[in-house]
This record gives structure tokens, sequence and C-alpha cells, in this order.
């Protein structure tokens, strides 16, 4: 505990906290401010580029599990976000999402990044994840599927609107 937040890597990313320095809050704005990216997020964000860095900070602070990373390409532009935080009106569910900008759709990183935060979850003890998606979003149900999520079908429990819902078990451990 204490430590600060996690830095993950993969084979070819870099997940870390995002920062309020102006690269990141350039590409945060950017990547927010697409209607093709914020459309399946029920809008853009209401706070600023650095109000959103320090709640996803906040988040952190109040459960070392749980953060928003910056998903760094081998270039080391930010790809997007990867989220691992409670759902909203849940009862300790836990979620891992992506949003990625266009610039970086259809490289795996999605995949690659959310793998390596549930296996983090499931590493501190967490005993599943879920994932929402809006009906439609075809390529984050598709992840959702190269994750091994179970659909759950539609759900109205989080975020007050109709949602695709899927959720992965930790494996058993056999001792």
């Amino acid at each position: 505990m204490g430590e600060g937040p996690a830095e993950l890597r993969t084979e070819r990313l870099r997940l870390r906290p995002w920062t309020t320095g102006p690269a990141d809050l350039a590409r945060l704005c950017d990547l927010y401010g697409r209607t093709e990216v914020t459309c399946w997020l029920g809008g853009a964000p209401s706070v600023a580029p650095a109000e959103l860095v320090e709640r996803w900070a906040e988040v952190h602070r109040q459960d070392e599990r749980f953060l928003c990373w910056a998903i760094e390409r081998p270039d080391g532009v930010p790809a997007g976000t990867v989220l691992l935080k409670p759902l909203p009106d849940g009862v300790g569910e836990v979620e891992v999402g992506w949003h990625l900008h266009p610039d970086s759709w259809g490289r795996g990183y999605a995949t690659e990044a959310a793998r390596a935060v549930i296996d983090r979850a499931f590493g501190l003890g967490l005993p599943e994840v879920y994932a929402v998606v809006r009906p439609g979003n075809e390529p984050s149900v598709a992840v959702c599927r190269r994750l091994g999520m179970a659909p759950l079908g539609r759900m109205r429990r989080w975020y007050g609107v109709e949602l695709e819902a899927f959720r992965l078990m930790a494996p058993v451990v056999v001792e």
C-alpha cells in the first residue's frame, strides 16, 4: 500500500497513470472530444481533463486495486484509456473498460491492455470483473469475446441506461 499507482507492461504496451502534463492533457482532450468515441460512453466527460486525471487518481487513492491507465503505444503516444473501477449503483461489481483513440483502433491494444488489467485484478484477489458495452458497439463486444467474458444479456443496472453486460470469473486455483 502507498507505493503510488501501478505501472503495467505487456508485450507492446506500457500502462501508466494519466498525468496533468501538457501532452497527456492534449491527448485526453483529443480522445474525449471525438464523437466517434464519446457516442459509446454516453457523452463527453463533464469536467476538464486535469480534473478527470485527478478524479482517476482519487479512485486509486481510495482503493489501490482501481485505476484508469493511459495505454501507451510503442511510439510513446497514449492510444487511450483502460480502467478498472467499481460499477456505479452496484453491489461491489468491478468494471474493466477501454476508450481508444480512433488512430489506435483495430490493433489489438484494447484486448492486450484489458488482459493485463484483468490479470492484475485477479492477482489482487478480485473474484470477477464485468464489462458493460452500449448496444451496437461491436468492436467492444469483440474485445469482451477475445477476453473470454461471458455475455449476461442487456441490463439497466449500472449507469442508468441499457447496456450489454459481460463477466469474467477469476480462474480457480488448485493447491
